[in-house]
């Protein structure tokens, strides 16, 4: 592509003023990802994509309306800007819609501190064949293996730039490299599953092919054998790779949006304790070398360091310009948007309180209970918090795992299970949700 996205974004500003639109905002995105899997020592699949993909916001008094297309022809440009303004014409007034003020934009726009770009060449496709080849054989060296389901190796590189007719352009290039192996043990109705996986910015940072096919294997035959719980009142952990999801039900119910409309089951809880004290959840978007850091947010905001949660106290919600219109409140720098839609509210990095203990002790701690290690469906209440998800993990008797278990069910109600949750130390904290293992009491368990 021999025109920049800057220059690109500004042809699409050009062509909504031309068509008569007030204001509009634009973005565009150059992206290539290539990915691949082997099977059996050979090439299963491979995949690579490259392309252009432009979106247009134009605004018309207070009326809005979004369109995208991946052809940047100047001709193709200006019809999309026409039929952008024919639609927001037509679209139902909205009183929050709008753009920044210029004195709200960031001015930093540099990423380089955020070390989002991995400098080095772009890998050749037989090097990734032959990390995952070497994923999917450490994996095979495991006895107990039956089969590897998949050993994938990928590459991707994003660029993105932001602009609107307030005046703000900026941009940022992301990488990212990664590598998963899925492991199986057993044969028949006993054949069970488990995984590894890295993914990383820098391909330096990226953990082993052979670390991550040896603990694919190592989880996938520790699972053999699995069984239903007891069915009952117990303690349960939620191992690290899984217990972020209990958090990004918190940070979904703190989410503007759902504020807005009255459907969180945190909607009258900002200035209340909604975690144990001494816990905070924290927001970091200029964390370095961090997948989800950002200099500014989709509406050209610069973003900041937030408390979500200060020790266990809900202090405030996730918003960009327009949640934060309807709720009478500033925007939190949150917005984020793809190429087809307006912006919506969206967390970036988050770090929640790490404990002193490691999950071992934790286990010791709970005496009898569940071990979560994978979770699967779910069943949460948007409007009350009550939660019901499948689980699979390990049984734990005096504080010890006594044997896998699966298909049991473990429910409670969201707003009690943060009240009584103890952090592990853990944490992975290179990941953008740095979340421990955490330790829940009483949940109810439906087994056998």
């Amino acid at each position: 592509m021999t025109q920049s996205l800057s220059d690109l974004t500004q042809q699409l500003l050009d062509a909504a003023r031309n068509a008569g639109a007030d204001g509009a905002d634009a973005i565009a995105v150059d992206g290539t990802s290539l990915s691949i899997s082997v099977r059996g020592g050979a090439l299963e699949q491979a995949d690579r994509s490259e392309g252009v993909d432009v979106g247009l916001r134009v605004l018309v008094g207070q009326r809005q309306a979004c369109v995208s297309s991946s052809d940047t022809n100047p001709e193709t440009i200006a019809q999309m800007a026409a039929r952008a303004v024919t639609m927001a014409r037509e679209a139902p007034e909205d009183p929050f819609a709008g753009l920044a003020d210029a004195a709200q934009l960031a001015t930093d726009t540099d990423s380089t501190t955020l070390q989002l770009f991995d400098p080095t060449e772009e890998p050749d496709p037989a090097a990734l064949q032959d990390d995952a080849t070497q994923a999917e054989a450490a994996a095979l060296r495991n006895p107990g293996v039956s089969q590897v389901q998949s050993a994938s190796a990928g590459y991707g590189r994003t660029r993105v730039h932001l602009a609107a007719s307030n005046g703000f352009s900026g941009g940022y290039t992301r990488t990212e490299r990664g590598l998963s192996c899925v492991a199986i043990s057993g044969a028949g109705n006993g054949m069970e599953r488990d995984y590894d996986y890295d993914s990383r910015i820098f391909q330096s940072d990226l953990r082993s092919a052979d670390a991550i096919g040896t603990q694919a294997a190592a989880r996938a035959v520790e699972r053999a054998g699995a069984r239903r719980p007891k069915t009952g009142a117990y303690p349960v952990i939620f191992d690290e790779r899984v217990a972020s999801s209990l958090i990004g039900s918190l940070l979904q119910a703190t989410n503007g949006m759902m504020i807005a409309r009255g459907s969180s089951w945190l909607r009258d809880a900002l200035g209340e304790q909604v975690l144990p004290k001494g816990l905070s959840l924290i927001e970091d978007p200029r964390r370095p070398r961090a997948s989800g850091s950002r200099m500014f947010d989709a509406e050209g905001l610069p973003t900041a360091r937030r408390a979500i949660v200060d020790d266990g106290v809900l202090t405030g919600w996730t918003l960009d310009l327009a949640t934060g219109r309807k709720l009478g409140l500033q925007s939190t720098a949150n917005a984020a948007r793809g190429t087809g839609a307006p912006p919506s509210p969206s967390v970036s990095n988050v770090a929640l309180t790490q404990g002193t203990q490691s999950r071992d002790d934790l286990l010791r701690e709970m005496g009898t209970g569940l071990l979560i290690t994978s979770m699967i469906g779910s069943t949460i209440n948007p409007n009350t918090g009550d939660y019901s998800r499948g689980a699979a993990g390990f049984w734990v008797e005096n504080g010890e795992l006594a044997y896998p278990v699966n298909e049991c069910t473990v429910a409670g109600n969201l707003r009690d299970m943060l009240m009584r949750i103890t952090p592990a130390n853990d944490a992975r904290t290179y990941l953008s949700r740095v979340v421990p293992s955490l330790m829940v009491e009483g949940l109810t368990l439906a087994g056998d």
